[in-house]
């Protein structure tokens, strides 16, 4: 088997359609998704897969499993033969070569357990250090694909060690987009959006994940992330970002407008982004409230910053939204210090208190906000001293 082929096994669009089929919200998605399922099932000859799923979920065709699980028992007796005769008459290579055969059938079928302990052995018994990464980034899908983050991070630990051994620049690259993905899947999008960037323009993971969806996390993750600076640099004037856009314009609309201040626009395109993107993600579907709060905060400071005081009025104009909302939002972020304004509700005016993101998003500028206060508290405390200097000296 070539080291240079890696097989998208098994395939993780399969659990994606499940997910969808799953959720009720998102009934619009279930005739695609429906007919999607059931196609990859069959192209793959999933069987053990096929016949775990609910019925309520998808209707089984007693007709279509007992055919898969047929081909399934005849292609498993061929294989454990090719491992049979390999062990008696072939070497190492040929072994391995019928021990990572027989492992990738599992994993393609849909089996869980006998699948991950089959590609076990398979990474014991192989030599090559590149066939052995393969193998370890194979049993991260499989977590993966049945959301067995144990597994993933086991599988993931396994790969970095031995990519630091010598793994070739592919492999190191493919690394980070797992490794990233399986971040975003955890709500770390800082350091899981580093790593998607920095695979931006080399990414070659398609057995992981198409190469849109790909570039659409990275865009979903660092516009939460990165400085408006950075924004500008590395998302909004990349050729990879740019290229994709026509395809996925909502992805355009909520980097831009953020970064040109169309801050009403930029809650439109947040609003279709949960719809289209996060909400029918199963990896970001979890965080999907977290990551709007944190993007509706990181708008409201981008603007509170501008000025030293504002009106109710004229940041819900800014908004598109009514007085009232952004009373009740920024109330709501100001108590739990997620704001650093105050709200004269006599008056109806925002007052910024202090400069700076939140903690988590830009931490650089809020450690200079913080010096800034402990230079002017000192300040004072030398001024007084000098006064009080001065008054005894005259």
């Amino acid at each position: 088997m070539s080291e240079e082929v890696v097989l998208p096994i098994p395939n993780l669009a399969v659990p994606q359609h499940l997910f969808i089929l799953s959720s009720p919200s998102l009934s619009h998605l279930h005739e695609h998704s429906k007919h999607a399922l059931l196609e990859a099932i069959k192209a793959d000859q999933m069987a053990p897969y096929y016949a775990s799923l609910s019925p309520s979920v998808v209707p089984q065709d007693a007709v279509i499993l007992e055919k898969m699980q047929e081909e399934n028992t005849k292609m498993l007796a061929e294989l454990d033969e090719r491992l049979e005769s390999a062990k008696k008459m072939e070497g190492e290579s040929e072994i391995s070569d019928a021990l990572r055969a027989r492992a990738n059938f599992l994993t393609k079928t849909g089996e869980r357990e006998t699948a991950v302990d089959a590609q076990k052995v398979a990474l014991e018994k192989t030599p090559g250090l590149g066939s052995r990464i393969d193998i370890a980034l194979t049993i991260v899908r499989i977590g993966f694909f049945w959301l067995d983050r144990p597994l993933v991070v086991w599988g993931l630990d396994k790969a970095e060690k031995m990519v630091e051994e010598g793994g070739d620049w592919d492999r190191r690259n493919r690394l980070k987009v797992y490794k990233g993905l399986h971040l975003l899947s955890i709500r770390q999008f800082k350091r899981g959006g580093e790593l998607l960037l920095d695979a931006l323009s080399t990414f070659t993971a398609t057995e992981l994940l198409s190469y849109n969806d790909f570039v659409a996390l990275t865009v979903i993750a660092n516009t939460l992330t990165l400085g408006r600076v950075d924004l500008k640099k590395k998302i909004i004037s990349s050729p990879e970002v740019i290229q994709l856009l026509p395809e996925q314009p909502t992805l355009g609309d909520i980097v831009k407008n953020l970064y040109e201040c169309h801050y009403d626009k930029f809650f439109v395109a947040l609003a279709t982004l949960e719809q289209t993107h996060l909400l029918p993600s199963r990896f970001l579907s979890p965080h999907t409230r977290f990551y709007v709060r944190e993007m509706r905060i990181l708008a409201y400071n981008q603007l509170l910053q501008s000025y030293k005081s504002l009106t109710l009025e004229s940041m819900g104009q800014a908004f598109g939204v009514r007085p009232e909302f952004i009373d009740n939002e920024l109330s709501h972020f100001i108590s739990t210090g997620r704001l650093n304004a105050t709200i004269d509700k006599v008056h109806g005016v925002v007052e910024t208190t202090r400069m700076g993101f939140n903690d988590s998003i830009a931490p650089t500028l809020s450690l200079k906000s913080a010096a800034v206060d402990v230079v002017l508290k000192q300040g004072d405390l030398v001024l007084g001293e000098a006064g009080r200097l001065s008054r005894v000296l005259w």
